[in-house]
């Protein structure tokens, strides 16, 4: 038997939207795949994106040591793809970004795994003034001094099927007249379009950790993972409003109005947690922090990045168009639907 086929590979958050993609994408290369999750019932639809047998899964948390020992344990390899983007009760960015980042790499070096993938993000830095960009930061120093041959991948916006920037957009503009942006600049001026994004793709994602798992030469390094091409925020809206289908005005709304509706909805959300903790939890459209990361935009400093894997980045324009559609109307999915094929 192939010695790569062999191999038993631990994901943590391999339910999520990277996650799911990269499972699929491992069995389908012959590894065998441990996914370690919290809720072993609500992954089991990976169950099939294997043969029999090839896709285990594990319940685990990244802040209960106990478990994520259990879950690397015979494990080649390990990724760890567990974030947030808000903070709720205990599950803080301390709690998962740095101090479940480092129990992971621990178990990781415990248990004698050869190779170890961390995915970071974008923009992480100790002086970014965002909480979750700084707690990314200190996961990626927390996990070199545990594993210091771990991987590190900080991907901008990741955009895909399942993603929850294209797809965001996509469904305003489906219940919206009008779809904004933010931008602190008059939309006429230059610079007015808000914010930068370096989209990228997240097949092109997973090949790169795939990639890492395979070769020793990555070991030890980071990498930025980035698309081929920048957009300012109101670009990435009016691509979202046209592959709708819905083709809705896009005007830009001031960052000091965005502001002011992210603290009343994360004072809302606290006041739901700590005073009617029965009603149903929903996430919060936007928290200030959230406001602050897209401030800073994200986009690529050149530093080495998917060219490194011998990854050719993959356009928005290419992928973005196969999943928008679900927004439009429903008399333009049927017209699509009842299209003849191959005539005039």
């Amino acid at each position: 038997m192939d010695q790569k086929r062999e191999k038993l590979v631990t994901i943590f958050g391999g339910s999520g939207f990277i996650g799911r993609h990269l499972v699929r994408h491992l069995a389908a290369q012959g590894y065998r795949v441990r996914v370690a999750v919290r809720d072993t019932g609500k992954a089991a639809f990976l169950k099939v994106a294997g043969r029999v047998g090839q896709i285990s899964f594990v319940p685990a948390s990244v802040t209960n040591e106990a478990s994520v020992k259990a879950a690397v344990e015979g494990a080649d390899a390990v990724v760890n793809l567990v974030g947030i983007l808000f903070e709720r009760r205990k599950r803080t960015f301390r709690a998962i970004h740095e101090d479940g980042a480092a129990n992971v790499a621990k178990a990781a070096k415990a248990a004698g795994a050869k190779h170890l993938v961390q995915l970071s993000a974008l923009g992480a830095g100790d002086g970014s003034p965002s909480s979750y960009a700084r707690s990314k930061a200190a996961g990626e120093k927390a996990v070199k001094e545990a594993f210091p041959g771990a991987t590190i991948l900080r991907p901008s916006v990741v955009f895909g099927p399942e993603d929850g920037f294209f797809n965001l957009f996509g469904r305003l503009a489906q219940l919206l007249p009008a779809v904004p942006y933010f931008t602190d600049v008059n939309p006429q001026d230059e610079g007015g379009g808000g914010p930068c994004f370096q989209p990228v793709y997240v097949g092109d994602v997973v090949e790169a950790i795939a990639a890492a798992l395979a070769g020793e030469k990555y070991s030890g390094h980071a990498y930025e993972l980035v698309g081929p091409r920048v957009y300012d925020m109101r670009e990435i809206v009016q691509i979202a409003s046209k592959e709708s289908g819905r083709n809705r005005h896009v005007i830009g709304v001031p960052f000091v109005l965005v502001n002011i509706g992210a603290h009343l909805s994360h004072a809302l959300h606290k006041f739901r947690d700590t005073v009617l903790p029965f009603i149903p939890f929903w996430a919060p459209f936007i928290t200030p922090d959230q406001v602050i990361q897209l401030k800073q935009g994200n986009v690529g400093a050149g530093a080495p990045g998917l060219e490194v894997f011998g990854i050719v980045p993959t356009a928005v324009e290419a992928i973005v168009p196969t999943y928008l559609r679900r927004y439009g109307s429903l008399q333009q999915t049927k017209r699509l639907r009842l299209k003849p094929r191959g005539g005039d």
